[in-house]
């Protein structure tokens, strides 16, 4: 998919399989553009399929005309250390910000916070994490995820249990982190509890291999999702996959078959975007296959209809950021 809808565009998203539909820099030109292709989008469904977007910030901001530049996340996190509660809010200011701004165009809502610990180790997470110190990335990730709900929009934590620490790109490799299980609850899970008892309403596991936890990465893992994240930390929201065409997903198979391992191990909606050959064949092997607690993928859906860029609010939290500057 461009900028503009093809006639297999909207054959693919017409696809009963089909549930959501996630946006990157490759289709957008300007806010014009946007709003009539969010038009067309919402048109093609009865529900309307919910519209997502990676924009958390930094060089993970798909929208650039027209929209606030919104500093990456360790901005936040070097603002704590000199100010804790200045750097909350100009947490929460960024994320009302950006769910304003996304929320204006009828986009329902991003993937973000981030809640991988910065260890210095991953350069594919690198300034997108907030913070070495859980505490910090709680209380931070509380703060936006607060800000977004103000701007009526869901939170996606990702990557549980935690990217910070494994150096390969998930993009391109299959990163495997060597640390029990306990380290990582004690220190990369602490952040999900916070950001829980804030709101989150969604999760995205990592293309990550724990070795001495499971020996299949954590998006393919019931061990992970079903036993630590709905058990032990008593998560009953959605569970994204990460996207099924990184070379991280690839250990289970093509398309089809990375799908069924997903599914299978908790997810409740797969992400396939960057493959547009092998979309048509998820969408066929996903036929017969509903969401087993819509609920779930509702409550993603954004909240009012009002241009939030018009109130004091949204002029408050911008010039609440000028303290990221």
């Amino acid at each position: 998919m461009g900028t503009v809808l093809s006639d297999e565009d909207r054959e693919r998203l017409r696809h009963p399989a089909a549930g959501a539909v996630i946006l990157f820099a490759r289709n957008y030109d300007n806010p014009q553009q946007l709003n009539a292709l969010l038009e067309d989008i919402h048109q093609l469904r009865e529900p309307a399929l919910p519209v997502c977007v990676d924009h958390e910030g930094g060089r993970v901001q798909r929208f650039r005309e027209g929209f606030t530049a919104i500093p990456p996340m360790r901005h936040l996190g070097q603002l704590w250390d000199r100010d804790r509660q200045a750097a909350k809010e100009a947490a929460r200011a960024a994320a009302y910000v950006i769910g304003a701004e996304l929320g204006a165009h009828g986009v329902d809502f991003s993937f973000a916070p981030v809640l991988d610990l910065d260890y210095g180790a991953s350069p594919v997470i690198g300034d997108r994490a907030l913070h070495f110190d859980p505490h910090a990335v709680g209380a931070l990730a509380a703060a936006i995820i607060r800000g977004f709900a103000d701007a009526g929009m869901a939170s996606v934590g990702k990557h549980f249990p935690g990217h910070g620490f494994a150096a390969a790109d998930s993009h391109v490799a299959v990163p495997r982190d060597e640390r029990s299980f306990a380290e990582i609850l004690k220190k990369d899970i602490a952040p999900y509890r916070v950001a829980l008892e804030a709101g989150l309403a969604a999760v995205m596991p990592a293309h990550v291999v724990y070795t001495r936890c499971d020996p299949n990465p954590a998006g393919y893992s019931a061990y992970w999702l079903e036993e630590v994240l709905r058990g032990k930390l008593g998560f009953d929201g959605l569970i994204f996959s990460d996207d099924l065409s990184m070379e991280g997903a690839a250990v289970a198979g093509g398309p089809p078959a990375r799908a069924k391992a997903a599914l299978a191990a908790g997810c409740d909606m797969v992400l396939l975007c960057n493959d547009p050959a092998g979309q048509s064949k998820l969408l066929d092997s996903l036929s017969d296959r509903t969401l087993a607690r819509p609920e779930r993928l509702e409550r993603m859906r954004r909240k009012g209809g009002r241009d939030l860029r018009k109130s004091v609010a949204y002029r408050e939290a911008q010039e609440a950021l000028t303290a990221l500057a």
